[in-house]
């Protein structure tokens, strides 16, 4: 019996495996556009599709982004200006994407863009320091997808959004997780909702990646903790400060440097003729996230509870069950 089990199993793994290894036609007439291509996972999928022969039309926040990736690419290769914050901008961003396509519509839209901000205790921060993440993360985000549907609807085309493991875990605060959170949900009821029209949407949820979004993470990190009131740092104590220092720093030492990994998903996505619904990038996101995602609350807390740093006021837990 465990025998035949196994054999199903295998028929099944290989099954899939073919199904998912089958590519759509045609893909060098088709049009992907992609934002946050100034560095990152934009800017290397972007010249990894225009390598081989797909229409890229790069959105950066940046005139000199725009210039640098246009140098590194072929003529197919198209770039404009847009900030994701800016409805503005990204009503003349669509309007640009609609005299590239014509007629056929937008195969694959890449929603990108994102920063990291703050990553700091919540009582460290201002409600400005979670709207910023947010106004850019997750509704920049559906600005784009909002003026850019229709185009991908006539294709008929992909949507791929990018999120984090910390859409699945939280482990430091601030507004990048919440606004992962959001895309995940976003994502899951825009997925449902536009099935019906023949758009398969995906989500990649990268772990720690090596990339200039944590350029000036620790140094961030040590501007808001100058600015603290004495009664804060007081509570939390310099040790904490140095502790969260120490985390976050080790956490971006051991990212991954091989961005292919996410890049290789989001190609998988749109170019698939049976994508994922989930892509999984990262020995840290299949080992310790997801793992940690699935184990019950009160466990997950629990095994957190030896990584994270411990304030200086600490309550003890003879108090805590008192009260």
């Amino acid at each position: 019996m465990w025998l035949y089990l196994a054999a199903l199993m295998g028929i099944y793994v290989l099954h899939r495996w073919y199904r998912q290894r089958q590519t759509v036609d045609t893909l060098t007439e088709k049009h992907i556009f992609i934002t946050g291509c100034d560095s990152g996972f934009g800017n290397l999928l972007a010249r990894q599709l225009d390598a081989k022969g797909m229409r890229v039309l790069a959105a950066c926040f940046t005139e000199k982004g725009a210039e640098q990736l246009q140098k590194a690419t072929s003529e197919r290769l198209r770039t404009t200006i847009l900030d994701i914050t800016s409805t503005e901008s990204v009503a003349a961003a669509t309007e640009w994407v609609k005299g590239c396509v014509g007629n056929k519509g937008l195969w694959g839209l890449v929603n990108n863009a994102g920063i990291l901000d703050l990553l700091a205790p919540t009582e460290w921060l201002t409600k400005d320091d979670f709207a910023k993440v947010i106004n850019v993360n997750l509704l920049g985000t559906i600005d784009v997808m909002l003026h850019m549907m229709a185009l991908v609807r006539r294709a008929r085309g992909r949507i791929v959004n990018i999120s984090s493991m910390a859409g699945r875990v939280s482990i430091y605060a601030g507004g990048y997780c919440p606004s992962k959170y959001g895309i995940e949900s976003f994502s899951d009821s825009l997925r449902r909702e536009i099935h019906p029209f023949g758009v398969k949407v995906s989500i990649v949820e990268p772990g720690t990646f090596f990339t200039p979004i944590f350029d000036d993470a620790i140094e961030d990190l040590r501007d808001v903790w100058s600015r603290l009131p004495s009664e804060i740092k007081e509570s939390y104590g310099e040790q904490y400060f140095k502790s969260y220092c120490n985390l976050l720093q080790f956490a971006i030492e051991i990212g991954n440097k091989n961005l292919c990994l996410v890049t290789d998903c989001i190609e998988h996505a749109l170019t698939s003729s049976r994508p994922c619904i989930r892509y999984i990038a990262g020995w840290d996101a299949k080992f310790l996230y997801i793992p940690l995602s699935y184990l019950p609350a009160s466990v997950a807390d629990f095994i957190l509870e030896f990584i994270l740093p411990k304030p200086a006021q600490t309550v003890s837990i003879v108090m805590q069950k008192q009260n």
